[in-house]
């Protein structure tokens, strides 16, 4: 009887885990994520319109597309960020690619307090296997993760925390860094990263052996950036002691405008390789103290729970776009510049007519 008993009570042990497990399986089973599949930022050659300064007025006439911000881990669409959509803009000159975030929100700063800062990031696809959940998902631990076990899964990362940054101020690339041979800042924390997994994220030039140890001169941060938010009143340059620069609480929308070279001379997969011409994936991340409570490194909004793809659109594509237009300006202009000579010419006759009936006229048939 006793064994019995013993045995049921097994049986009932198995079955409760068995349902626990079915339930945790459906609740992932559940998981729905709406990836904004057909989202796509559009990279159109542009040169020479683009002031880096973190102000986004040179964007005016640029199209882009406004994301709603979910958090990354759990993208339900009620815990969505309330402040309003990031809209995120991009395009390039031939030579570099910029871009720009706008994200409304109340005006936070506190200065040397990175998490009481908004802060944003991009991540591009470099590694062909590299996913964006996970940030790369090389299935391997901090301890096992190097570039021969992980390869395939690198993504490229550039993180900016403007709780060191003077609003409209250049941060990112610097001497003093980029001699080290890392991807580095240590005056506005606008880094150059690149990551296997969440674990298994570094500096470019830093990590593991063999993925450069600041030793690897081919490593560098290739970033500038800047940041601004439409509250700061000032167009001549800002002091680090004017900070907090802004009425904290008020509403309002900050600026976050970037630009890397299309190529670098990375020689260890750390860094995307733009193609004029190509597709690539991105994705765009924003940290914020909500009601003023510092973020964590975890509590991050996305864009999208998957890549969005970006295009960078050839000059020569680019220019049938507008042909129509020049073609027309180009009529417009030889129909001008005909009907002034014509105006000319019938000038000229009429003057010519004119001064002929002053002359004596002689009968051809006494020559």
């Amino acid at each position: 009887m006793a064994k019995n008993i013993k045995c049921l009570v097994l049986l009932v042990a198995i079955s409760y885990m068995i349902e626990s497990i079915q339930g945790h399986n459906e609740a992932e089973g559940g998981f729905h994520c709406d990836s904004g599949a057909t989202a796509q930022i559009q990279v159109d050659y542009m040169p020479g319109i683009i002031t880096l300064d973190g102000k986004s007025q040179d964007w005016n006439n640029i199209l882009g597309h406004s994301f709603p911000l979910r958090p990354a881990l759990d993208p339900d669409e009620d815990k969505e960020y309330t402040g309003g959509k990031m809209t995120v803009k991009a395009l390039h000159d031939g030579h570099n690619i910029f871009f720009l975030l706008e994200v409304p929100g109340e005006y936070r700063y506190v200065q040397g307090m990175e998490m009481s800062c908004p802060s944003v990031a991009l991540m591009f696809q470099v590694g062909g296997n590299a996913t964006y959940h996970n940030m790369g998902a090389c299935k391997e631990t901090v301890d096992s993760c190097t570039s021969k076990s992980c390869g395939g899964h690198e993504v490229d990362i550039m993180h900016f925390s403007i709780g060191t940054a003077i609003p409209g101020r250049l941060y990112g690339a610097n001497i003093i860094d980029n001699t080290n041979g890392t991807g580095g800042d240590r005056f506005g924390h606008l880094v150059d990263l690149y990551a296997w997994n969440p674990h298994c994220r570094y500096l470019d030039g830093m990590g593991p052996q063999g993925n450069g140890n600041g030793a690897n001169f081919s490593a560098r941060n290739d970033w500038h950036g800047a940041w601004w938010h439409d509250l700061i009143d000032n167009s001549f340059g800002l002091l680090e002691n004017a900070n907090p620069y802004a009425s904290t609480g008020s509403k309002g929308t900050y600026t976050f405008e970037f630009s890397r070279p299309l190529r670098t001379s990375d020689r260890l997969q750390q860094d995307v390789q733009f193609v004029i011409g190509q597709a690539h994936n991105f994705s765009a991340a924003f940290w914020y103290p909500v009601n003023g409570n510092p973020w964590t490194k975890s509590s991050h909004y996305s864009v999208s729970c998957d890549w969005v793809t970006l295009e960078i659109i050839s000059a020569d594509k680019e220019s049938h776009v507008v042909s129509s237009t020049r073609a027309v300006d180009t009529v417009n202009i030889i129909s001008l510049v005909l009907s002034l000579s014509a105006f000319g010419v019938s000038i000229f006759v009429g003057w010519w007519v004119r001064k002929g009936k002053s002359m004596t006229f002689t009968p051809i048939d006494h020559l």
